[in-house]
This record gives C-alpha cells, sequence and structure tokens, in this order.
C-alpha cells in the first residue's frame, strides 16, 4: 500500500451515488510510478503468534510498459484465551493475497490492468483449557475467496485543454461461507461495473465532465439462522442492476475561489429513478487560510445479512422487515484549515462539521428484545453530527506532535423512540509524536489513543446470561509505539500495540452455556487481547 485518501462529505457525482458520508481511497504501488522499487519485502512477527510476510517487484518493461507483482500472507498460528472465559480472545486466521498490475503509458493513451485473488480462513469459538474435552464446542468458522480484475485506458484528445475520454471495467467474484455455532450463511456475490467518461476544459478555468455508469450486482444467499443443526437450509437470490449517467462542472472563479456543482440520474432494477445532486465550494482567502463547504445526497441499497453477519454469533433470532428501502441521506459539511507561524515554526490546525440526515434507512435495533435483532426501515428522524479538531506543530527539528478530538452524536429512532445508537463511543482524541534522529539513522513513533464510552443496548444481558439496564460502558485508552532503525537498503523495527493493556471484562454473553437463549457474543465496545510486541524487517532495492 502506497497511500490512504479520505473524502470526508458528499464527494463527486464522477464517484457514484453511494458515498453518502464520504470515501476511503487505498492507493497501491504503480509500477508506472518512476521511484518503485524494483524488490521490496516486510517480514512481521507478533508475540500472538501472527506472522507476515509481503512483498512486491516491479519491471520496466522498455520505455512504456510495466508490471507489478504484490504479493501477502498471514497465519495467526494459535488461538488465545486471555481471560479464560472457554472463548478465543483472538481468532486464527491463515490469508494469502496476489495481485499483478500492468500498465502501458503512451502520448495519447493511456493502459492499467489488473488481476487480484484472495483466499482467507479465520477460526475462532471455544477452546479446550488444561488438556479439558468439550464434547460438542461452539465454533465460528469463516472461508473467503476473492477473484478481482480491473481495466482502465483513457484517450488524450486533447493535451493543452485537457480532454479525455476514458473507459473503466472492473469485476469481482467473492465466495463467503460461514457458520457460527449451528447457524450458517454462505454468500456468492457477483459484481460487474462499467464507466465511460469525458473530461475537458473548454474554457480556462471552466472545467466540464460527463459519463455514463452501470454497475450490477448478484447476491446468492444460502443461510440457516437457527442453532437447530437439523433444520434446513433457506436461499434467497438478489439482483440489482443500476445505469446511470452524470454531469459535473467545475468553475475556477479566481485564484482563491472554486465552485464546483454535479448532478447524476440512475435507475435501479429494484428502487427505479432516483437523483443525485451535490455541490462543494473551496475559498482561501490568503495562503494561511482554506474553507471548504459540502452538501449533497446519497443513497445506498441495503443487504442485511451480508453486512451484519456477525450477529449470526448469538442466540439471537434475525427477524428483518420486508420490503425494506434503499437508503437515502443529505449530507452537509463545513472544514477550515489554517496554517498559523508560532514561534518560527508553522502550525497547522483544520476544524471540520459533518451533518449527516437519514430520510430512509434500515434500522438495526439490538434494544427491544435481549433475545432478537430487528431489521426495519426508519420510522422516525436518524441523524448523526460529527466534529472534529486536530492541530499539527514541529516542536523542534525532528519532532512533530500531532493532537486530534472528535465527537460524535449519532441518533436513530427505535420503536418510536429516538435514542443514542448503541455501542458507538461518543468521545474520541489521539495524541501521536514521531521523532527521526539528525542523520535519519533511528525513528521513534508513539500513538495514544482514547475512546470515550457509548450507550449499551437495553435490556443488556450480563456476562452470566442475567439482563441488567446498564445505561453506558466506560471509555478506556490505548498506547502503542515503535522504533525504527534504516540502514542503506534495508531497516529494522520493533514496537508495542495496547501497551496499557485495556481489555473488555466479560465480553461475551453467557460464555458457560454457548448453546443456550442467553449466549452473545456481538456485545464487544473494547480490545479482547492485552498488550502484544512485533518485530519486523523491511528490505527495498530501489531503482538505479
Amino acid at each position: 500500500m502506497e497511500s490512504i485518501q479520505v473524502s470526508k462529505g458528499s464527494s463527486s457525482v464522477k464517484n457514484g451515488y453511494e458515498a453518502i458520508t464520504g470515501q476511503i481511497n487505498v492507493e497501491f504501488k504503480k509500477p508506472q510510478h518512476p521511484e518503485a522499487d524494483k524488490v521490496a519485502v516486510n517480514l512481521f512477527a507478533a508475540t500472538t503468534n501472527r506472522l507476515e510476510a509481503n512483498a512486491d517487484a516491479t519491471i520496466k518493461l522498455g520505455g512504456r510498459w510495466s508490471t507489478t507483482l504484490l504479493t501477502h500472507y498471514e497465519n495467526e498460528t494459535q488461538m488465545h484465551d486471555g481471560n479464560n472465559d472457554g472463548f478465543a480472545d483472538i481468532p486464527r486466521v491463515e490469508q494469502y493475497n496476489v495481485w499483478n498490475r500492468w500498465t502501458y503509458m503512451g502520448d495519447r493513451y493511456a493502459f492499467q490492468a489488473g488481476i487480484k485473488a484472495l483466499s482467507d480462513r479465520r477460526k475462532s469459538g471455544q477452546v479446550a483449557h488444561g488438556g479439558a474435552e468439550i464434547h460438542t464446542p461452539y465454533e465460528v468458522d469463516i472461508r473467503t475467496n476473492r477473484y478481482e480484475f480491473f481495466t482502465k485506458n483513457a484517450y488524450i484528445l486533447d493535451k493543452a485543454k485537457g480532454t479525455n475520454v476514458a473507459l473503466m471495467l472492473s469485476g469481482s467474484l467473492h465466495q463467503q461461507d460461514g457458520s457460527y455455532g449451528y447457524k450458517i450463511y454462505d454468500v456468492d456475490q457477483h459484481n460487474f461495473y462499467a464507466s465511460l467518461l469525458f473530461e475537458s476544459e473548454w474554457k480556462s478555468g471552466h472545467n466540464l465532465s460527463a459519463g455514463l455508469s452501470f454497475n450490477y450486482d448478484g447476491f446468492d444467499e444460502h443461510y440457516r439462522l437457527t442453532n437447530d443443526e437439523l433444520a434446513g437450509r433457506e436461499k434467497r437470490l438478489v439482483k440489482e442492476a443500476v445505469s446511470g449517467a452524470y454531469f459535473q462542472y467545475t468553475w475556477d472563479v479566481n485564484e482563491k475561489l472554486t465552485l464546483m456543482a454535479g448532478l447524476r440520474g440512475d435507475y435501479s432494477s429494484e428502487y427505479n429513478f432516483f437523483v443525485t445532486p451535490r455541490a462543494h465550494v473551496k475559498y482561501n482567502p490568503n495562503e494561511y487560510l482554506y474553507f471548504r463547504l459540502s452538501a449533497g445526497k446519497g443513497y445506498r441499497t441495503p443487504h442485511v445479512l451480508a453486512e451484519n453477519h456477525y450477529l449470526l454469533a448469538s442466540s439471537r433470532r434475525i427477524v428483518t422487515e420486508p420490503h425494506l428501502k434503499q437508503e437515502e441521506a443529505w449530507n452537509y459539511g463545513f472544514s477550515v484549515s489554517t496554517y498559523l507561524p508560532v514561534w518560527g515554526k508553522t502550525l497547522n490546525v483544520n476544524a471540520e462539521y459533518f451533518y449527516t440526515d437519514f430520510r430512509q434507512q434500515v434500522v438495526t435495533d439490538i434494544d427491544t428484545d435481549p433475545h432478537a435483532v430487528f431489521f426495519s426501515n426508519l420510522d422516525g428522524r436518524s441523524y448523526s453530527h460529527v466534529m472534529q479538531v486536530e492541530a499539527t506543530y514541529p516542536v523542534w527539528k525532528g519532532l512533530t506532535v500531532t493532537a486530534a478530538y472528535r465527537l460524535t452524536d449519532v441518533k436513530s429512532t427505535y420503536h418510536g423512540v429516538r435514542r443514542e445508537k448503541p455501542l458507538t463511543g461518543k468521545h474520541k482524541g489521539l495524541l501521536t509524536a514521531s521523532y527521526q534522529t539528525p542523520l535519519g539513522l533511528w525513528q521513534f513513533d508513539a500513538t495514544l489513543q482514547m475512546n470515550g464510552g457509548g450507550r449499551m443496548p437495553d435490556p443488556y444481558a450480563l456476562a452470566d446470561g442475567t439482563l441488567s439496564w446498564k445505561e453506558r460502558y466506560r471509555g478506556f485508552e490505548q498506547l502503542s509505539a515503535q522504533v525504527t532503525r534504516y540502514f542503506r537498503r534495508w531497516s529494522v523495527y520493533v514496537g508495542g500495540e495496547n501497551l496499557t493493556h485495556f481489555r473488555q471484562r466479560d465480553p461475551i454473553i453467557d460464555a458457560a452455556h454457548p448453546w443456550g437463549d442467553r449466549f452473545d457474543a456481538t456485545m464487544i465496545w473494547g480490545p479482547m487481547h492485552g498488550a502484544k510486541g512485533y518485530v519486523g524487517v523491511r528490505f527495498n532495492l530501489a531503482r538505479n
């Protein structure tokens, strides 16, 4: 992975209609990058018996073609039960991941393509203690195979005006087989996406984007939602095809002000026609101050079992309202960035606020009945307020400190009562420090993360299965640190996570009776394992 870009609020209509509260884009190493390493290797081992190996290699084939092979392997070799409740705190994991990318960079034509394959297996559940035999252990076993491909084709029609036409195609097959005790959820998802877009700066400061898109999703689900091993399986086939078109206009009014407005319309085979408007404003009155405003609408198709299959790790009944509607929300956001000269250095401060108002939403209700979970259409109001402030300051040469605070207020209507969303922390704080020695040979990093408390479901089952009306869970802190030593072509690092050794007490409800009607392994709000250490080595063979 090369970098991560986070887009908050409603994003561009070019990216589709689903970005209600933002998008995350993960940039992986690209073969055409002039500074791409010939070979890079990262080996990692943790005190939890976790082993990882990452390796990539890039080959330049002449002046225009290049290819990169990226590989990943991880293995968590054994289960851990630090609180002696008979259940694993960390599951056993084994994963293989391979990705091959190709690039052709011509004068007027650019081409990218890639194929990716992933195999992942995770096992958890009851573990034996002291050689004790468990006649019918409660086990969780999830096997995943995923295959992907993509291709991007760009034709440059006019370099001076940035006029180009691009065609993007991608597809995936996701196969997941999961068992939770005797409950089963197996799903095969097929996805195909196509996008044809046109961009041009038809006049200085005026940029036009327009395009067509098509997306197909198919879910072939087989499931058993009861712990009766003799019960039969049910099946459901869900298909949705969405075709759409968009138009976006960007106007650079002057060096200080930029306006962007976009509109797209889509037709869904499940939900008919819907319209997505979005608008953005960026204003920087001087070199020290930047303002951004955004407003837009978003839609989302719910798939409650695929998105909430973890809830099967409990004795709760699954009750789903028929004919769940498409989720629909408005998002409004404001952010300001400033660069202030303080004591001869620059203090960078960012502040932002986003409000999301759901007009339609699938509500997950775990409050009404401790023995059931209800999925239903929203009947009332549902919204979230998110405010965040962060500041970064270079204390002295080589040492940079960042502090951040986020307030999250999420409420929804549950059976006619508007309440705070359960198991969602309201406050979060972050303090990081990074120091590199003058010659760049050593680097020291530390992160303190503060997590505020939140609301527990009402009523809430205690660890022994009895009911309680405890309203909130406590906040907690986690400390992580790492030391890295750099050499010419390689580096060694050692570190630790959760060094404050905080663990949620009794996270599994009625763990002694996993086949009973009070068992629940889904009321998790904090870490289940204590402190752990790790060590790793990186090797890079750079391009000359």
